[in-house]
């Protein structure tokens, strides 16, 4: 069945929102004060960041094919898996959802938030700061993982001689698979975003929230996790494309 696009933006919003929910939700329960999740760790993150991509995409995948990504639609559009009319109303529903989700889980940390002190570890919460801040390699560490999120999911999605490009198309259970062999992976530069609605709708709520001493924002290098994944995404689609088109010869 066919869906409307509202439609399908309607269920892209609400799957990023569960997204962000569960996926800002696992890191406020590590790392902020008085939590009983504190201290839990990177291998918790990163497991709970996958399984959040897989509610997300139980939910968004049979209407919009669970995008939940600005990338993922860039490399649908560019491989003809949607209407290039249909990226940008795709993107604004992704921003929007990732940005409720992250003011629902400050609403529901928000004694947690009061409880720390420490303003960088509150700012982790809703978006990426870098191990080692050197945006050109912070840049290239965001590409690369992208770039293999999307390739993988491109081929996932193959049938035949068809793409589907979307973390449904995937299927939800590879897909998070693959979420938390990037995080454990590569994730220990910049925290891989390797979503820019990921990372930029919740820095903005941060900016806008009523955070206790929450210090800045580090708009400064929000570029990088918005350039890097666009970037990946689009080297990602070509070189699948290439890959396709040297097959069919």
């Amino acid at each position: 069945m066919e869906y409307s696009l509202l439609t399908k933006c309607f269920f892209e919003f609400l799957g990023t929102l569960v997204l962000i929910l569960m996926g800002d939700g696992v890191v406020a329960c590590c790392s902020l004060d008085k939590s009983k999740g504190q201290g839990g760790g990177w291998v918790v993150i990163t497991l709970a960041w996958g399984f959040a991509v897989m509610c997300g995409v139980f939910i968004a995948g049979p209407y919009s094919g669970a995008h939940l990504n600005p990338a993922v639609s860039l490399a649908s559009a560019i491989c003809g898996g949607m209407p290039w009319g249909n990226l940008l109303p795709f993107i604004a529903a992704q921003l929007l959802g990732a940005f409720c989700g992250a003011c629902l889980v400050y609403a529901f940390y928000k004694d947690h938030f009061d409880a720390t002190e420490d303003a960088g570890t509150k700012l982790g919460v809703f978006c990426t700061i870098p191990a080692i801040m050197n945006k050109g390699r912070n840049f290239f560490c965001e590409f690369v993982g992208t770039f293999l999120l999307v390739l993988c999911i491109l081929f996932f999605g193959t049938k035949g001689d068809t793409a589907e490009v979307g973390l449904g198309a995937s299927g939800a259970f590879p897909v998070t698979m693959l979420i938390m062999a990037i995080g454990m992976s590569l994730g220990g530069t910049t925290g891989y975003a390797i979503n820019p609605a990921r990372d930029l709708a919740p820095r903005l709520a941060h900016a806008v929230l009523p955070i206790r001493n929450k210090g800045g924002n580090g708009w400064g290098y929000s570029w990088v996790p918005v350039a890097g994944p666009l970037a990946g995404a689009a080297f990602a689609a070509g070189f699948f494309l290439l890959i396709e088109n040297y097959i069919a010869l």
